[in-house]
C-alpha cells in the first residue's frame, strides 16, 4: 500500500510542479503590468530580472551541484547562449512590449498558442511522438486541442460579467506616473504580433533545452548558465537604448519587488523546475500547462487590476482543465506501457544470459 502511493506521488509530482510554475508566472505578468506603469524602461527591467535570477541561481547551483560534474563543452556552452536568448532576454523582451500594448490577460491568453506550436515543433524533431491509432494518442491530440480551444473561447468571448468577489484593490489606478488608456486596435494587432514572436522564441527553447538536458543533466547548472548569457545580451540590449544612469535606479518600490520576483523566483527557481520537469516528460508536456497560466491571470488581475472577469473565462478554464487531463491521461498510459516494455526486454536479457550460462 505504501508503494502504491509512494508511485502515485512520484507520477503526480510533474504535473504537481507544472501547476505552481505557471501560477507564479501568472504572477509575473501582474507584476510586469505594474512596473510598467510605474514608468520603467521595460529592457532595463528584463536585465535587472536576470541580474537577480543569475546572482541566485549560481550559488545555489554550486552547492547542490558541486560533486557532479560532467564535462562543459563548447557544444554546451553554445546551447546554454541560445538557451539565454530564445528562452529569456528576446522572449521576455517581446512579451514585456506586448504586454506594455495590450492587457496582462491578452499577454497571457496569447502564450496558449505555445502547446500547438511546442507541438509541431516535438513531432518535427523527433522529440514526441502521437501515435493516432491508439486511445493515449487520440487522447494527447484531442486535450492540446482542447485545451487550446477553451484559451481561444477566454481570449474571444467575454459574456456577461460574473461578480464572485467584490475588491476595491485596483493597483493601476493608485499610480500617477502614466496615464492607463485602453489599447486600440493597432496597439492591439502589434502586441498580438510580438506576443506571437515570444511564443515561437519560448518554444525553440524548449527544444533547446530538451537536447542540452541530454548531454548536460544538471538543471541548477543550466538554469544558471541560461541566466548568466540572458543577463549579458539583455544588459548589452538595454544599455544601447538607455544610458542614463538614473533610468537604472530601482528604489523601495513596485520596481524593486518585481525583479526580485521575476529573478529569484520566476527566472532562477522556477525555471529550475521547468528543466527538471523537460528532462522527466518532454517539452509537449511542458508546454500544455500554460493555458493554466491564462486562468491564474485572470484571476489575479480581476483583483488586482480592474480587469472584468466574465463568463467567457469560466468556461475556457473549464475547457482548459479538461483538455489537461486527457494530456495528462495520456501521458500516464504512455509512461506505463514504457514502463512495461522496458521490463520486457529486461526479463527477456535476463533469460538469454540464463540459457547461455546453462549451455556453458
Amino acid at each position: 500500500m505504501g508503494g502504491k502511493l509512494s508511485d502515485i506521488v512520484d507520477a503526480a509530482k510533474p504535473a504537481i510542479v507544472m501547476v505552481i510554475v505557471n501560477l507564479v508566472f501568472g504572477g509575473v505578468n501582474i507584476f510586469y503590468k505594474l512596473a510598467l506603469n510605474d514608468g520603467i524602461n521595460p529592457r532595463i527591467l528584463v536585465a535587472y530580472r536576470f541580474i537577480f535570477a543569475t546572482v541566485f541561481m549560481f550559488p545555489l547551483a554550486f552547492i547542490l551541484e558541486r560533486k557532479r560534474s560532467p564535462r562543459l563543452t563548447w557544444m554546451i556552452l553554445l546551447q546554454g547562449f541560445l538557451c539565454g536568448l530564445f528562452g529569456g532576454s528576446l522572449a521576455q523582451n517581446l512579451n514585456l512590449k506586448s504586454l506594455a500594448l495590450t492587457s496582462a490577460t491578452f499577454s497571457a491568453a496569447m502564450a496558449n498558442l505555445i502547446p500547438a506550436v511546442t507541438f509541431i515543433f516535438a513531432i518535427s524533431l523527433g522529440l514526441e511522438k502521437v501515435a493516432i491509432g491508439t486511445w493515449a494518442g487520440r487522447a494527447k491530440a484531442g486535450g492540446t486541442i482542447l485545451s487550446i480551444g477553451g484559451a481561444m473561447v477566454l481570449t474571444f468571448y467575454k459574456g456577461p460579467n460574473i461578480n464572485i468577489w467584490s475588491t476595491r484593490m485596483h493597483l493601476l489606478k493608485h499610480q500617477d506616473h502614466h496615464p492607463h488608456p485602453h489599447p486600440t486596435s493597432h496597439d492591439v494587432l502589434l502586441g498580438s504580433l510580438l506576443a506571437l514572436a515570444g511564443c515561437f522564441s519560448f518554444v525553440i527553447w524548449l527544444m533547446i533545452q530538451a537536447k542540452m538536458g541530454e548531454k548536460y543533466p544538471l538543471q541548477y547548472r543550466s538554469t544558471a548558465l541560461m541566466c548568466a548569457t540572458a543577463t549579458v545580451q539583455a544588459i548589452v540590449y538595454a544599455m544601447c537604448s538607455e544610458r542614463s544612469l538614473s533610468a537604472w535606479k530601482l528604489g523601495w518600490n513596485v520596481r524593486l519587488l518585481t525583479v526580485a520576483y521575476t529573478g529569484f523566483l520566476a527566472s532562477g527557481f522556477m525555471m529550475t523546475l521547468v528543466t527538471w520537469c523537460l528532462r522527466k516528460r518532454g517539452p509537449l508536456y511542458v508546454s500544455v500547462f500554460n493555458p493554466l497560466m491564462l486562468v491564474f491571470v485572470a484571476i489575479f488581475a480581476s483583483f488586482t487590476l480592474d480587469e472584468k472577469l466574465h463568463l467567457g473565462s469560466i468556461i475556457g478554464g473549464l475547457l482548459i482543465a479538461t483538455g489537461l487531463y486527457f494530456m495528462l491521461w495520456a501521458k500516464g498510459v504512455e509512461m506505463k506501457n514504457m514502463a512495461m516494455v522496458s521490463r520486457s526486454k529486461s526479463s527477456e536479457e535476463t533469460e538469454t544470459i540464463t540459457v547461455s550460462t546453462g549451455l556453458g
